[in-house]
Formats: C-alpha cells, structure tokens, sequence
C-alpha cells in the first residue's frame, strides 16, 4: 500500500491538531494507539461481554477483539469463553472501523454508538446500540516516565450506561434490553506499550510493581468512577474518585476526593475477590462502597491484554487476519491466566448514613484489577506470589 497521497474523507473535516493529514499521528512514539473498548453484562452471573477497537498509525495497523464468557447450567463444557479476534492493515482512512467481522459506528458522539459483530468461528455475533446514562468524564492524564523514557502518556473518557440489541452466542440469541443489560465503555488514546515486544534494556533491569483497580458503576439513580494506580509502598501514580448524575437531573458532577481501598484476596491467588473502597474526604459525608466479585472475564486468553507472545494489540499479522479462541475455563489452559488483567462484573453497595440519597444503593459494574510486583498493603513480595 502506498501513502504518496495520504489524504482521506477525514481530511475534509476542520479537526486538524497538527500541520499534517489525519492519517498521521502527531507523535513519531511506535507506542501511539487510539482505541475504544466496552464492557456489557446483564447484571448476573451468566453472561459478559468485553470488547474493544484499536488503531496504532504509527505500526499501520488495527486490530479489534469479541469476548464473551456464557456459563450454562450442565455438565463439562458449560464455561465457555470466547473469543474473536481480528487484525489488519490500517490504510487511510481511519475513519474506516471495519476489522474482519467487527465494527463500531458512532451514532450520536458522546451518547449513542453501535457495535457489530457479524457470524464468525467463535460462535459469537452481535447487533447492539450502546446509550450512555450520563455525559463522558474526562479521567486524569495518565502519566509515567521509567529510566528517563515515556512509558505512558495517554487520555481517557469514561462512560455508565445500557445496551440494547441482540447477542448470539453459541447458536442461542439472547436480547439484550437496557433495563437489565448495563455496562461502561471508555476511549483512550496516547503513548502505552504496543505492537510486537521491544527490546527491554535498562527498562528490565528491576522488578517493579504493577497495582492497577478500577471500577466505572451504574445504580439506577446515579454512577460513579474510581481508579486507583499505585507503588509498591502506596505512592498513588493515577487516582480518582467522581459521582455522575444522569443528564436530565441537572446536577454537576462530584469529585469525591482521595480513595482508600481494603481487598481481599483468594489465598494463594492475587484475585480480589470482596473488598471496600473509601472516600472517606468527600464532601457531605464519608462514603464507602462495598464490591463483590461476581463473574470475571480472564482478559489473559485471546484478547491482546495478556502475554500471548503471537496475539498483541497493534502486532502485524499481514494484511488481514481472523481467528477464533474457544477455551473451557475448567482447563489447565484457563487457570494458567488468572493471574493477569481480570475484569469482572461487580456488585456494589453504598454506605453513607449522611447522603441518604446514595445509601444503601446497589449498583453492577466492571471491577477491574491487575497486580504484579511486591505491595506491600497487601504482603505481596515477589513478581506473581499468591495472598497467605
């Protein structure tokens, strides 16, 4: 493919940020990536949907993934995730979304867009419309610079809200309808690893700590968004704690101030199964939400997300490439991964006796974590040991 005339329909639009066409990305970073990724579920524990789109121009590539975990009640085979999973080159137009079977309109910026997965070999397909619960929140920048080089440098919206549609999976059509089937989605974009491994250098050279939890929820009345990125002896990276308010309501949002957190972990795992998060400086009250893990989603297996040496987001895979990824979470194969990013639908309970109208509500979620490296809250002292 050749680039002597990189113009596409974009460049007809005033959007321009830098003295070059849209298909070229400001910074010369291989690390450069622009991405959307969603999360649905039905507010249970049978059905979870993760996916995402990204485009890394500076590699030339796309690439976007299909994940459903689907638990039936029977005998073997009845947890099942899958997987599709799709890659080509980027061309042009980056207004093109299409990835083999998946792709992802923009209905109404901010507010509607719709994702489609046409029938591929992982038995998953889907027709769904995306409506968020209240306008995008603009997360702190994520910054971090290691040994002099920019590791992460990136910008996030973050959005509650409900789907509506159909989702296949397996040759049985489930609808999904926005009084039940809840989710959040966020779009990124910057400077974060990417592509095929690079050489590691000084960057290698010391164990360090990875301490990653999030959680974007939806209660009927109300939303909230917590993020807590941390060292090992606590020092906060990214942190942040907002409570959103639907639109119609008129009402601003609310940073809640500092986080605290309390996990618990399955011995012998580094999988958080319950914990408490604090904010214990917001204004009107303290207020503490208790979480339980109810259904995760091992984004380890066949994603992009993990260490899969042949499948990361924004490696080549030549001009065009769909695979499915089918796994029994029974097997050895499964249980290997549960050791990296989990994202899992979450079920959350408000406490604050002096906002009654946050307390006692329940709300469902993604809660997201990954920790590797020592921390010390939490007596993890190796890369990957497991909680006494």
């Amino acid at each position: 493919m050749t680039f002597d005339n990189p113009l596409s329909p974009l460049d007809d639009y005033p959007v321009h940020q830098i003295a070059e066409p849209m298909r070229y990305a400001g910074p010369s970073d291989r690390n450069f990536y622009d991405r959307y990724y969603f999360n649905m579920h039905s507010c249970s524990d049978d059905v979870f949907c993760i996916f995402g789109l990204g485009q890394y121009p500076n590699l030339g590539t796309t690439d976007a993934f299909f994940c459903v975990r689907r638990t039936t009640p029977g005998a073997a085979g009845s947890d099942m995730q899958r997987v599709v999973r799709s890659s080509r080159e980027l061309g042009l137009d980056r207004m093109d979304t299409r990835v083999g079977p998946i792709r992802i309109e923009v209905l109404e910026g901010l507010k509607r867009l719709r994702v489609i997965v046409e029938p591929n070999d992982a038995g998953v397909a889907a027709d769904i419309t995306w409506t968020g619960s209240h306008h995008p929140t603009l997360e702190p920048r994520h910054f971090i610079r290691k040994h002099g080089r920019v590791t992460f440098d990136t910008q996030r919206l973050a959005q509650n809200g409900v789907w509506e549609g159909t989702l296949e999976v397996a040759g049985e059509t489930l609808a999904v309808t926005p009084d039940r089937w809840w989710g959040s989605r966020d779009r990124s974009w910057g400077v974060r690893p990417v592509g095929e491994p690079e050489a590691p250098g000084i960057q290698g050279s010391q164990m360090s700590t990875f301490y990653w939890n999030y959680a974007p929820v939806r209660f009927d009345e109300f939303s909230f968004i917590y993020i807590c990125q941390e060292e090992r002896d606590g020092t906060r990276v990214m942190e942040t704690g907002e409570l959103m308010w639907p639109d119609a309501t008129g009402k601003p949002m609310e940073l809640l101030g500092r986080p605290e957190h309390d996990l618990h972990f399955v011995p012998g795992t580094r999988i958080a199964d319950r914990g408490v998060i604090r904010f214990p400086h917001a204004i009107g009250g303290p207020i503490e939400v208790d979480v339980e893990m109810r259904y995760p989603v091992y984004l380890g297996i066949g994603t992009g997300y993990g260490a899969e040496p042949g499948w990361r987001h924004g490696m080549y895979q030549g001009q065009a490439l769909t695979e499915a990824v089918v796994v029994d979470l029974a097997t050895p194969e499964a249980q290997a991964q549960k050791w990296g990013i989990i994202d899992s639908v979450g079920r959350f309970t408000v406490r604050a006796p002096a906002r009654p109208e946050l307390d006692g509500k329940v709300g469902h979620g993604l809660w997201e974590f990954m920790i590797i490296g020592p921390h010390d809250q939490y007596g993890f002292q190796e890369l990957l040991d497991g909680a006494k």
